[in-house]
């Protein structure tokens, strides 16, 4: 099934909640507050959740918010990222922006569970009315107590960091946050971009990135390994799904099922940039990231193993957003789970999907705005 690139915004709604966890320890190049460790468990596990594109106004959908405390309610993370497109475009004030952000992180803040973003295409689409540029909303994000956020400095994006976990006094292993930009220009060396499209990665941030895993393994003499997080895709997640980077059809995603052991599903086509940055070629050389996860493209839930490296879409979370077609449209809100444990080779032991479906919560297609 494929479907049209679509922004449905609708108004939706949020709470809060309680639990425990700890914090970051950020390489010299992305440092800010200082924070205890994120440290694994006595038994050498450690556990992440990954919210995607809850994207929607300071009326957040109440569903929204309660798969966000569900989800931790069951599976208790060290950690969360919110991947891309926090918030849409449909605000008219600097409060109203950050309520919005507000209904989201809540339930993080009310359990103390460790949390940050990284920055999506829409996160900014109000700057032109309400001035809340991602340089404000990370000021704004900062006054939480349990916000881990950083940005690198003098590096493309605003939302570039990596945070290690700890095993005693070790870096034992690695979440790399990374800013993907927004949109693609209306030209590039003078020839219009006629498509509709978005931007990527950008060449210094994979410098970036190379710098601070050779820095990482020569503190720990060896390579620490770790996961990616980035809201727009890769191009390798298309050629994954195929099976090759020219491949198109049925049979030809049937050989990469085989291949890359995908598991999930594709409803609409990766909406990736022009360029191709080379930022999964420098993770395979470098060795260190076992899994590459994106959100943007809503109903696409695949992951599979390019390769060595996982790639995968966390699902899409907000009930405020376009989901699938007609009474559908909810069926694939959740979040991805991430389950690390120290006696599994490269750290990363399995990643899983946990849908609104599965926690009760009602998927009826009209609009719950926070406040009725």
């Amino acid at each position: 099934m494929s479907l049209p690139r679509r922004t449905v915004l609708s108004a939706a709604g949020a709470t809060a909640a309680a639990a425990a966890a700890a914090t970051v320890t950020p390489v010299s190049t992305a440092a800010a507050h200082s924070r205890p460790d994120l440290g694994f468990a006595e038994d050498g596990t450690f556990r992440v959740v990954q919210f995607n594109d809850t994207q929607d106004n300071h009326r957040t959908d109440v569903r929204t918010i309660e798969l966000i405390e569900k989800t931790l309610d069951q599976e208790n993370p060290g950690f969360v990222v919110i991947n891309g497109d926090v918030v849409n475009g449909d605000m008219t004030t600097a409060d109203e922006v950050r309520t919005a952000y507000d209904n989201v992180v809540a339930p993080m803040e009310s359990r103390g569970i460790p949390w940050a973003i990284t920055f999506g295409n829409h996160d900014e689409d109000s700057l032109a009315v309400t001035g809340m540029s991602e340089r404000r909303i990370r000021e704004h994000l900062a006054t939480h107590d349990h916000y881990v956020g950083r940005t690198a400095r003098g590096v493309s994006g605003d939302s570039n960091q990596v945070l290690t976990i700890r095993s005693g006094r070790r870096d034992a292993f690695a979440l790399w946050l990374l800013d993907s930009g927004r949109y693609s220009p209306e030209t590039i060396a003078g020839q219009a971009v006629e498509e509709y499209t978005y931007e990527t990665v950008h060449a210094d941030q994979v410098a970036w990135y190379r710098q601070n895993s050779l820095e990482l393994q020569g503190r720990s003499e060896t390579p620490v390994p770790g996961l990616m997080f980035f809201h727009i895709p890769l191009w390798e997640f298309r050629h994954m799904w195929f099976g090759s980077p020219t491949g198109s059809t049925e049979e030809d995603h049937a050989h990469g099922v085989d291949k890359h052991g995908i598991v999930g599903e594709r409803n609409e086509r990766e909406y990736t940039a022009q360029f191709n940055p080379g930022l999964f070629h420098a993770a395979l050389e470098r060795g260190d990231v076992k899994g590459m996860f994106c959100g943007h493209d809503h109903v696409n839930d695949y992951v599979g193993n390019y390769f060595g490296i996982h790639l995968g879409y966390g699902p899409g979370t907000g009930f405020g957003t376009y989901g699938l077609e007609g009474d559908e449209i909810h069926r694939l809100r959740g979040a991805r789970v991430f389950e690390l444990d120290l006696s599994v080779d490269g750290v990363f032991a399995a990643t899983r999907n946990v849908y609104a479906a599965d926690l009760g919560i009602d998927l009826s297609p009209e609009p719950q705005p926070l406040g009725g």
